[in-house]
């Protein structure tokens, strides 16, 4: 088996990953894994933009509160406030290294999105923000030279003896190589590919939570799931995202008969909460039978949405759709999870020399829903946090650790990674019961022989990943008898009992669950 020591170790290249590399650069050698290209990740496609405080008008306090608010009751507030009092620094770096965000005249354009009180969303060439920070953060980090990039390498499973990581086990090429360090961070983005509607790219699948999991680290809020209330619906197009920004900026969503329908389910519309704004869609779509729904901005002024929305412009034009002039069919996808590899605001985690930042940690910062735009600011600021306290890990990485790998196959991969998103899209989506997750429990313990074997390429890897995942947040549903933020249980619509408690999960105590776990009762859920 191929070998290699290096300082640190960096597995996904999107914004946190690259933060924490440019960080770590000048202490080491920093090796960054992908088991894609490089920029391939959830930051080049992010579109409405970045929230920090960057005006007079507005507040860190006002900030802080708008994301505790979003959060319903579970935010963690240490994190809350490092996210929004560090965010205008990293900010100012990214501009300093050439970040060209809109502007107007000489001052910094500031959009509105939903659930902010201020408008304080920056945002590049209209709405490419994601990839015009993944473009200045990739130039950075090649001015750095003790930073190598890995591309096409599949992480395999992290490199772990009594509970302290040394690196991680690596498929590239079809063969497998160890790959030590004294510090790991996971930065490998979210889990999105569960779901079979969803806004993320094809590598989110899980790997990173699945990979801490089996090393022996706690996952914690994997119940919420925020489901984006407008991507594009079209049997010939993409779910392609249609920004938040483009509500905030006046959109209105309009059921099939063409009728507003948000003012009858919150005092906000359209600039509600995406939890509710998505479920107040599916409702629509159920009354009226249809797939669908539309979002109008044809009572904007044609030039501005064309330059305030250039690549959603250009993108809906291929598939016959122009959004100056025609009403674009959109429904909920899923777009970000809370939960994931449980870690301190300096992205520690439980088990020694293992980090995480981004999506795949959970620090708390977003409790139960996310605050639109806060999820870049988050890869910006604890991606840095997470490199500096990485920095000090002074643990040898021990290379004499050997893996036993006995490859196996999976015969029906596509078909059951198919089934299993259709799966979670219907059982464990939007709208959740007891019925329904058992459903989805039972079906997954089915397919649960094959999260226990090693296998030797990446859409096998990436299946065990997306099953382990999905048992954990159809066992974290089921444990939280209550609807809080993304996580909406039609038999439990009030809070329950204990809700500001946070479901830790590690390998004993989902085992734990699963024999314990019972019926709960033959109600169906309302749709």
């Amino acid at each position: 088996m191929q070998q290699e020591v290096v300082d640190f170790l960096i597995i996904g290249s999107g914004v946190a990953g690259l933060r924490a590399a440019i960080e770590l650069a000048p202490h080491g050698e920093v090796l960054v894994i992908t088991k894609d290209r490089p920029s391939e990740s959830s930051t080049e496609y992010a579109q409405g933009g970045i929230a920090a405080v960057m005006s007079d008008e507005d507040e860190v306090g006002i900030h802080f509160e708008d994301t505790l608010k979003a959060g319903d009751g579970l935010c963690k507030e240490d994190a809350v406030r490092t996210l929004v009092q560090e965010g205008p620094e990293r900010i100012v770096e990214l501009i300093s290294w050439g970040a060209a965000f809109d502007k107007e005249g000489t001052k910094l354009s500031l959009s509105l999105e939903a659930a902010h009180s201020r408008r304080r969303i920056l945002h590049a060439h209209g709405d490419s923000t994601g990839k015009e920070l993944e473009r200045v953060l990739l130039k950075k980090v090649r001015t750095y030279p003790s930073v190598r990039k890995y591309p096409f390498a599949m992480t395999i499973d992290l490199i772990v003896r009594d509970s302290v990581c040394h690196g991680a086990y690596v498929l590239k090429g079809g063969a497998v190589a160890a790959l030590f360090a004294k510090a790991t961070i996971l930065a490998t983005g979210g889990a999105g590919q569960l779901y079979s509607r969803t806004t993320n790219p094809q590598v989110a699948t899980g790997d990173g939570m699945a990979i801490a999991f089996r090393g022996g680290a706690v996952l914690e809020d994997m119940e919420f799931v925020q489901f984006h209330p407008t991507s594009l619906y079209s049997p010939t197009a993409p779910q392609f995202l249609l920004s938040e920004a483009m509500r905030g900026e006046g959109a209105l969503l309009r059921n099939i008969d063409k009728k507003q329908f948000m003012g009858s389910y919150h005092a906000h519309a359209e600039l509600a909460p995406r939890d509710i704004v998505s479920r107040a869609i599916i409702s629509e779509m159920v009354k009226t039978n249809s797939n669908h729904v539309y979002l109008d901005l044809r009572h904007l002024e044609k030039h501005f949405v064309k330059n305030r929305f250039p690549r959603i412009h250009s993108t809906c034009l291929r598939y016959d759709i122009d959004i100056t002039e025609d009403l674009i069919p959109v429904s909920p996808a899923a777009h970000y999870i809370m939960g994931g590899v449980k870690t301190d605001i300096d992205g520690r985690t439980s088990v020694r020399g293992l980090y995480a930042a981004g999506e795949v940690s959970c620090t708390g910062v977003h409790g139960a829903n996310r605050l639109a735009s806060n999820s870049l600011l988050e890869g910006l600021v604890f991606g840095a946090r997470t490199g500096t306290a990485a920095c000090e890990m002074t643990v040898r990485p021990d290379s004499s650790i050997r893996y036993n790998f006995t490859p196996s196959t999976i015969p029906d991969t596509d078909e059951i990674r198919r089934a299993l998103r259709k799966l979670m899209w219907e059982k464990a989506g939007i709208i959740r019961c007891a019925k329904s997750l058992g459903e989805a429990a039972d079906q997954l313990r089915v397919w649960r022989d094959h999260i226990h074997r090693d296998y030797a390429t990446r859409n096998e890897l990436e299946l065990k990943n997306m099953l382990t995942i999905s048992e954990i947040i159809v066992q974290a549903a089921l444990a939280r008898k209550g609807s809080v933020g993304a996580h909406y249980r039609s038999d439990h619509k009030e809070r329950g009992e204990r809700w500001q408690e946070h479901l830790w999960w590690d390998r004993q105590s989902l085992a734990m669950h699963n024999l314990a776990l019972l019926p709960e009762g033959k109600d169906s859920c309302g749709r």
